[in-house]
């Protein structure tokens, strides 16, 4: 039998060129997979930056650790503390001390120099170190020195904190774009600093800071000293190389997964497909003496040659594209720069592997088949299907749709939210997509004869005989539909689940925000007082201001859980810029010992008391005021500005006064926060920017893998196109024959490709519509006022090229096959 295998490869290379492409390209993107996966687990740790010169830097608490009966839990807090007073005073006998702050610069002027800067107090440039290559230090309140060469030394520059001089400039050290105040004029502009560099022993420090908490200072518990490589914690955003990395993680666990599922579905369509067009050959073996077992065991050798030529490809192609991808990603600010593709050998052997094993699998089903074959089948002259659906294939079909339905009404009656995590909504159509695939004969007559009503009955036979020939040859049109099925309904399931979670988020913004303006600090800064007062002073304009925060809760006595929070300095007036989804209790209830809360959390009793943590890591027992719906999950809590110690004003909602014009109140309002750089939008304008940037998340990883899947279609569809077609040279002769002209052919060719790529895309639209209708079954219980939303134009695109490739390899095959004499050979 391995002796005809390997003549049938040699002499039926065409058939099995699809499975050896598709294979080839998943053996590449699971190799890609490996080694950027090994490039993560061997990544390295991030230097000191900022910091790289400075002997220790003492942080204030900025970690929440909390004991539980399973190890302690900890989380990052959203306002850590600054070193206490009694910890610098211990600090400063030991050497020099220089507080550290950071606050956001943002220059004007249309686009002269950077748009985000980041200020220090010149003091710490030394730390980096940043040494001054033209110019002189600054001096005075509205001296800066820069970094990089976009400024010039007695340059004027227009930023939000005012018109700067430049007084001097510093090189770039390629981690920030940094401008150096004076220390005094840094200290107005942040009051608040988290850390501080000491000039000391680091034995000497760390023994300071034990005497400290030993004597009980105020606020010393938690404080951290950093000296080698941890001063890294010292730096902005210390841990964005592995969030980077997870992220990267999650974008190709992604496209592996989907490329193994996609090629298992390619090669076992192709092998199907092709075991069927030799259904005579094989009944000739079993005349001649083959075993079912001889059978089946050919089929499966053929799998395994081309199993072993494509894996053997794929690793050669994925050692060539690893290292180009990685460039790629770090181009496109995915990965970090440092970021490469290493040696690794353990990837090219699972991905080797990994091809042996989905070609096999792949070819079972169709080996199985081959197996059953009798020698009456060496008789067989009919062209047209009698029994597409196999006792296997309803097995399997109906017990993954039935699977997909049985774990969508669990969720639904368990965990709606679930359905709204982008794991969940990437995997779940899988089982429904395999489900429908598998089904496809069933519904393909019905589904084409429906397609081909009205072409039939107009003047002309092509339309006749177009649905005729489509609903004859179940298997050809379930084979070319298959994967134009599996793009079409893995592009409206999951850019719909997208579009749909986006409109359902916007949805609830526009839902809570009654104000008619918003205005909004620069991201990372706030609004002081005097900027607060001045808004304050606008007539006709009634405030809410609000901050960001975070409130800490222990579920279950093991699970240390972050909610977001919004802190109200005005609880009477936030029912009049603000429209809470309650589902329990009252707004007006909530003050400075109470908390609202949402569905989510493990106590959601209105009146009882919960013990939380608040963003400075403070551990307080709230009274639960009223509890919100859980919606998407951004409901987050709500507490009061006395419970957000620290948190500046980055929001004020304001409502109208009776008889106020709304354009006198919006030019006052910018009048107020020109100086500072706040922005003022009308209520619809912040909730359309609020979904502009939840709209970006997934979408580049959503992307690869739709282009993955629309990728193996090609190639799937053009494989089957090609054998098909060349399997009909008799239909073919005869049609001519009979008057037929060769455009008349080809465009009854065309016309069946166009019915069999419009069922697929069909099909697809139903598993799509299933998927979202779900998704959109899950808002509903969850009070979110939205609907799913199908990706008409992407929907549209995929299928637009599904059918072009369809039509494309049907005629390029037949235009080779009608150039030869008409001729039928019996």
């Amino acid at each position: 039998m391995l002796t005809t295998a390997l003549h049938t490869l040699r002499t039926r290379w065409v058939a099995f060129t699809g499975s050896f492409v598709a294979l080839s390209l998943g053996v590449a993107l699971l190799a890609v997979s490996g080694l950027a996966l090994a490039a993560t687990l061997d990544a390295p740790e991030r230097k000191p930056e900022r910091f790289a010169a400075a002997p220790v830097v003492v942080r204030g608490q900025d970690t929440l650790r909390v004991p539980t009966p399973s190890g302690e839990r900890t989380e990052e807090l959203a306002r850590p503390r600054a070193v206490p007073d009694a910890v610098v005073a211990r600090l400063k006998r030991l050497g020099t001390v220089v507080e550290d702050r950071s606050f956001p610069v943002r220059v004007r002027g249309g686009g002269h120099g950077p748009g985000e800067l980041v200020g220090h107090p010149w003091s710490t440039a030394a730390f980096a170190p940043y040494r001054i290559d033209a110019g002189r230090a600054p001096r005075a309140a509205d001296e800066v020195v820069v970094t990089g060469g976009w400024a010039a030394p007695g340059e004027w520059v227009r930023t939000d904190r005012g018109t700067l001089r430049v007084v001097g400039t510093v090189p770039g050290r390629g981690f920030e774009d940094a401008v150096f105040f004076t220390d005094a004029r840094a200290a107005r502009l942040a009051p608040v600093g988290v850390q501080v560099a000491v000039d000391a022993e680091v034995s000497a420090v760390r023994k300071a800071v034990r005497d400290a908490g030993r004597d009980s200072a105020p606020g010393s518990a938690g404080v951290r000293v950093l000296a080698g490589d941890d001063r890294r914690y010292a730096d902005a955003d210390p841990d964005r190389d592995r969030e980077a990395l997870t992220g990267l993680n999650a974008l190709f666990g992604t496209a592996g997964g989907v490329t193994a599922f996609v090629s298992v579905f390619v090669v076992a369509s192709t092998f199907a497909f092709a075991v069927d067009r030799r259904r005579r050959e094989f009944g000739l073996l079993r005349t001649a003496g083959a075993t079912p077992g001889q059978l089946r065991r050919t089929v499966l050798a053929e799998a395994l040659g081309v199993g072993v030529l494509a894996s053997a490809a794929g690793c050669v192609l994925g050692a060539y594209a690893a290292p180009r991808l990685a460039a790629l990603v770090v181009e496109e600010g995915l990965a970090p720069a440092w970021f490469t593709i290493g040696d690794r050998i353990w990837p090219y052997q699972a991905a080797f592997w990994a091809g042996l094993v989905v070609a096999l699998s792949g070819a079972t089903a169709a080996a199985w088949r081959a197996g059953r074959t009798g020698p009456v089948e060496a008789l067989r002259e009919a062209s047209v299907d009698t029994r597409a659906m196999t006792r296997g294939r309803w097995v399997c079909g109906a017990g993954l749709l039935l699977t997909a339905l049985v774990t969508l009404v669990l969720a639904l009656a368990d965990d709606p939210g679930d359905l709204l995590h982008r794991k969940t909504y990437v995997s779940r159509p899988m089982p429904l997509i395999a489900a429908a695939a598998l089904l496809a004969p069933v519904v393909v007559r019905p589904t084409a004869r429906l397609l081909t009503w009205l072409p039939a009955r107009l003047p002309g036979a092509t339309g006749l005989l177009a649905r005729e020939n489509t609903v004859a040859g179940v298997r050809r049109t379930a084979a070319v539909a298959a994967p134009v099925l599996v793009t079409v309904a893995l592009t409206g399931s999951l850019l719909g689940a997208v579009a749909t979670l986006n409109g359902a988020k916007a949805a609830e913004v526009r839902e809570r925000t009654a104000a008619a303006f918003v205005v909004t600090a620069q991201s990372g800064a706030g609004f002081d007082a005097a900027t607060v007062a001045r808004l304050r002073a606008v007539p006709g304009a009634e405030l809410s201001p609000t901050s960001s925060s975070a409130v800490y809760v222990l579920e279950d006595g093991v699970a240390l859980v972050r909610s977001d929070a919004r802190a109200v300095a005005a609880p009477e007036r936030l029912t009049a810029t603000t429209r809470l989804p309650l589902a329990a209790g009252k707004v007006s209830d909530l003050d400075d010992d109470s908390i609202i809360v949402n569905e989510e959390w493990e106590e959601h009793t209105v009146g009882r008391r919960v013990r939380v943590w608040l963003g400075d890591g403070t551990l307080k027992t709230l009274r639960i005021a009223a509890v919100m719906h859980t919606g998407t999950g951004d409901n987050g809590v709500y507490v009061t500005a006395a419970n957000a110690a620290g948190a500046p004003v980055d929001r004020v909602d304001v409502a109208l006064a009776d008889g106020a014009d709304a354009g006198t109140v919006a030019a006052g309002l910018r009048g107020a926060v020109a100086s500072v750089g706040g922005r003022v939008s009308s209520g619809d304008e912040w909730a359309e920017a609020a979904l502009a940037e939840s709209g970006g998340i997934t979408r580049t990883g959503l992307f690869l893998v739709l282009g993955i899947a629309l990728l193996y279609t090609g190639i799937s569809v053009v494989n089957t196109m090609l054998t098909a077609t060349s399997d009909r040279v008799r239909d073919l002769t005869v049609l001519r024959l009979t008057g037929a002209t060769d455009a008349q052919v080809l465009r009854l060719l065309a016309a069946e490709s166009l019915t069999v790529s419009a069922v697929g895309t069909l099909l697809g639209l139903l598993v799509a519509g299933l998927n979202l209708a779900g998704m959109g079954a899950a808002l509903h219980l969850l009070a979110v006022p939205a609907t799913p939303v199908v990706p008409w134009a992407a929907v549209a695109t995929t299928a637009g090229t599904c059918a072009a490739l369809t039509v494309a390899a049907s005629l390029t095959s037949a235009t080779l096959l009608v150039r030869r004499r008409a001729v039928v050979r019996e």
